[in-house]
């Protein structure tokens, strides 16, 4: 039975339909045309682009001839800190790196410490927490830390705050409401707070004294806020940021949706800092399998790698290799390749990849002052 969809950036539930998310956010799918474009500067394509996890897009074609024409974009994406970091949201990181390190451009990061103590029953102290927490998940990704800027939204207010309210000025309550499902019943600084997230777009123009393209890759549910805001930036005298999205990484109940950071003993995301033993464990008890009830209908019938959750962990983030990805695949569906095989692929690539990132997190504590913006 499917469920009602439910996208933006306070709820993400259902089942996810992709084409009708481009057509209900007036976004644009990614075809062909835009990816030979874009390999012609980096000289081969992210996997995520060749398999349509950054699937559409905003103003694209026009940033490269922007490019194209010597004026060099910068990266902007950021994070919420509530919580523990999980790998649904590294895969658009990882991507965003990619971006950088091809394009040769400065990356704003922005933590939106104000959203989460808004929008979240917790403490301000306890968001602060998260917030210098989940730097260091950012930094262990090996982003360049002479290009790449921390902003957090309370402690760089002052950089901030006097362009929110020029967005602010210009965005109506009637607006914002009906983005964001809003109501009387929700605070003004949530009704306030789009303003916030709108100003990093156009933060290195202001610094620079010049107008300057900006590229924001984000998952699709963050795009409201670009969207209630667009219009504003001309009016003020900037570019309209040029967005890329991707899809969610699904959590491993394979239930819709996207995969939660909550923190708790749940059973729907992988953490940042999760043992290989929990991730053995949060994999074999957890995770929707797209396999037959026994082995001996599962070698006769074969098994749907399109909702195998382990499948979708390798196609969106662990295996980069497209060949070796094919014949899992194949193998699979043909019966050949069992789930708990399956299962046990998937969390060697995953603890391999943690084990990376974990040493890597570590270091990053001594990294911290070379990143934040003063």
């Amino acid at each position: 039975m499917e469920k009602d969809m439910i996208v933006n950036p306070y709820e993400v539930k259902g089942d996810i339909d992709y084409d009708k998310l481009i057509k209900e956010f007036g976004v644009e799918k990614i075809n062909n045309k835009l990816l030979e474009r874009i390999k012609k500067h980096t000289k081969e394509l992210h996997f995520m682009l060749r398999r349509g996890v950054f699937f559409a897009n905003r103003d694209m074609n026009w940033l490269l001839d922007e490019y194209e024409k010597g004026n060099k974009f910068f990266l902007y994406t950021g994070r919420g800190p509530s919580g523990p970091i999980h790998l649904g949201h590294l895969g658009t990181w990882t991507f965003v790196k990619w971006l950088q390190d091809k394009f040769g451009v400065e990356l704003w990061f922005q933590f939106t410490d104000d959203e989460k103590f808004l929008f979240k029953d917790k403490s301000f102290e306890e968001i602060q927490k998260w917030t210098d927490d989940n730097m260091l998940d950012v930094i262990a990704l090996g982003f360049d830390p002479k290009k790449t800027h921390f902003i957090v939204d309370t402690r760089n207010a002052n950089l901030l705050y006097p362009e929110a309210i020029k967005f602010a000025k210009k965005i109506t309550f009637s607006t914002v409401k009906s983005a964001f499902g809003m109501t009387n019943e929700n605070n003004i600084g949530q009704i306030f707070y789009t303003s916030m997230q709108a100003v990093p777009a156009i933060i290195p123009s202001i610094l620079k004294k010049k107008n300057i393209p900006c590229l924001i890759p984000l998952a699709i549910d963050q795009d409201p806020h670009f969207r209630v805001a667009r219009d504003v930036y001309p009016k003020l005298g900037y570019y309209k940021p040029a967005i890329i999205h991707g899809m969610f990484l699904p959590p491993l109940s394979g239930i819709s949706g996207k995969m939660d950071s909550s923190g708790n003993e749940n059973s729907a995301s992988i953490l940042t800092t999760d043992t290989s033993e929990e991730v053995k464990r949060k994999i074999n008890k957890y995770a929707f399998s797209g396999g037959q009830p026994t082995i001996e209908e599962h070698r006769k019938l074969g098994g749907n790698p399109d909702i195998d959750v382990c499948f979708q962990y390798l196609r969106m983030f662990f295996e980069e290799d497209d060949a070796k990805l094919k014949k899992i695949h194949d193998d699979y569906k043909s019966g050949k390749l069992l789930t708990g095989e399956l299962k046990q692929y998937t969390i060697n690539k995953i603890n391999e990849f943690l084990k990376n990132h974990q040493k890597k997190r570590e270091e990053a504590k001594k990294q911290l002052d070379k990143f934040i913006y003063k």
